[in-house]
């Protein structure tokens, strides 16, 4: 179907860090991607007031006043990989159906932990 093409993604760097501070002017960080994005988040968050992932269409779709990054960024990937098309087949010794090769529930990260010692 794709003629041995993977589909990648590709941003056009209009995603944007606003970077808010109360004793100086606001800092807006042009981004190719939304890990760039995440990354800056997590550098800058301490130093500035509020630090904002705006989306290309304007929507501001994380700000540190009202959510963690790390949180956000586990619920963004979730979200990305439900999207995906292709999705690693895993079965779960556990039959749990939230269970994927990427993303192992905690009884079979449990398991691969236990298995390395």
């Amino acid at each position: 179907m794709t003629h041995g093409l993977e589909p990648t993604e590709e941003y056009d760097g209009s995603i944007t860090v606003r970077l808010l501070d109360d004793d100086a002017e606001t800092e807006e960080i042009d981004c190719a991607s939304y890990e760039r994005a995440i990354e800056l988040v997590r550098e800058r968050q301490h130093s500035v007031t509020v630090a904002k992932i705006v989306d290309r269409d304007g929507a501001v779709v994380f700000t540190s006043a009202e959510m963690d990054i790390d949180d956000w960024e586990s619920v963004w990937q979730r979200e990305k990989r439900s999207l995906s098309v292709h999705v690693e087949a895993y079965d779960c010794p556990y039959d749990d159906i939230s269970c994927f090769a990427d993303d192992l529930c905690v009884q079979c990260q449990i398991d691969n932990v236990r298995d390395q010692y």
